[in-house]
């Protein structure tokens, strides 16, 4: 459907909220009549890759792909952040440089295709553009940075990738860096929070006016920005430990302390940080291999890609994923919305990054989570939040006070 299609529904998404007998057979209308962001895509990964066309149908059983402009429309995503990722290499020159083009390379794949389908995508850097966007019929791109490892030890840089559109930033990954550590790091914490390059970098994020995302940030991590930010801290990506005790998720005290701060935080679908899973040792070792033949795939022929793609395929054939299922999903999400409530919690469920649970395995199923969430009684006004409304109280929040900063005192 054409999103600008979307708000003449409202008032049928009204009714239905006021009509038991019609919630059920109206909660797509209600879907639709909403602006719908997630804040973590990971396309761009494949936007960079030859052959892929995000304005064709794909499947994730043909290419494993989770995001295209046909299911966009067909599971009413608006669109979102748009994830400028890099992977975490040695903290060194050589690795900062290496990363830096990367994440450069990254972000003109996001603005090559807003420039080549002006008529589909727009680029958004103001917390307005997301509606206004929207009643176009357009897919809504602001930008994000995973890792801000790219930065080096130069953090002129953000400045730089803000002028870019960056308007989110979280500093870790997998593994420690330059700015503090990360949750999931095998040999530990390096700093015990952030490094004093890391508070730097919180200070010059907020004095631009981006969001700070501490997805992936070990709990010490999330607990020193949310000291030290001048503006609320968003999980981009995350879930509850209360669920499932992962380092990747939050405890249920630090939760109450990011929403006493304003933050949010929006609910991950990455099967192994929402339950235990079966360990596949053939099934590791296989991918091990084929990791290692993968190298920088932009730099792939098309021929190139799909035959990994086969291999991948194969490996899937003869050691089948065991995935967490939508109703492990809901747990987290609906554990997490009775803590932080509706207006502190969001949907950012990791597409083209490792996100994906049976029965929910690419954006057209989206409707699934606002019928589920409306089944439990919550109101058109909370889906809207959920959606999008608080992702872009934290953006208005961020400007706000780097425009504060430009006042005379």
């Amino acid at each position: 459907m054409i999103k600008h299609a979307k708000h003449t529904l409202c008032a049928l998404a009204v009714a239905a909220v006021c009509s038991p007998a019609l919630a059920d057979k109206s909660s797509d209308a209600i879907h639709e009549s909403l602006v719908v962001m997630d804040t973590h895509l990971d396309t761009p990964a494949l936007l960079v890759q030859p052959g892929f066309d995000i304005m064709e149908s794909h499947t994730f059983d043909d290419d494993f792909s989770q995001v295209d402009v046909p299911r966009m429309n067909s599971g009413g995503l608006d669109g979102g952040f748009w994830a400028i990722y890099s992977s975490q290499g040695p903290v060194t020159e050589a690795g900062f440089r290496e990363s830096r083009d990367t994440a450069l390379l990254r972000a003109m794949a996001i603005h090559e295709m807003v420039a080549a389908h002006p008529e589909t995508f727009a680029l958004a850097t103001e917390p307005e553009d997301a509606e206004d966007i929207a009643k176009q019929g357009k897919k809504i791109v602001y930008i994000s940075m995973e890792n801000a490892y790219p930065l080096g030890e130069d953090l002129s840089l953000l400045e730089t990738f803000y002028k870019m559109g960056v308007r989110m930033v979280g500093p870790v990954h997998f593994k420690n860096n330059q700015f503090g550590d990360s949750s999931t790091d095998p040999n530990g914490q390096q700093y015990g929070g952030l490094s004093d390059l890391g508070k730097e970098l919180i200070k010059k994020a907020n004095q631009l006016g981006m969001i700070l995302d501490a997805s992936h940030a070990h709990d010490d991590v999330l607990k020193d920005m949310i000291a030290l930010s001048k503006t609320p801290v968003i999980l981009s990506h995350s879930g509850t430990k209360a669920v499932y005790d992962h380092p990747r998720n939050v405890d249920d005290p630090l939760l109450k302390k990011l929403v006493a701060s304003g933050g949010v935080i929006h609910v991950n679908a990455y099967s192994s940080y929402l339950k235990e899973l079966p360990n596949d040792p053939e099934r590791g070792k296989a991918y091990g291999e084929l990791f290692k033949q993968m190298g920088n795939m932009a730099e792939m022929t098309a021929e190139e890609i799909a035959a990994l793609k086969a291999k991948r395929k194969q490996i899937d054939m003869e050691h089948p994923a065991v995935r967490a299922t939508f109703e492990d999903y809901m747990e987290h999400f609906l554990h997490i919305l009775k803590v932080a409530g509706p207006q502190h919690t969001g949907v950012g469920a990791d597409w083209d990054g490792g996100g994906g649970v049976d029965n929910m395995m690419d954006v057209a199923a989206l409707p699934k989570i606002t019928g589920r969430l409306l089944a439990e009684g919550y109101s058109e006004k909370d889906l809207a939040d959920i959606w999008g409304n608080n992702a872009l109280r934290l953006l208005q929040q961020a400007k706000d006070y780097a425009e504060s900063l430009k006042k005379p005192q």
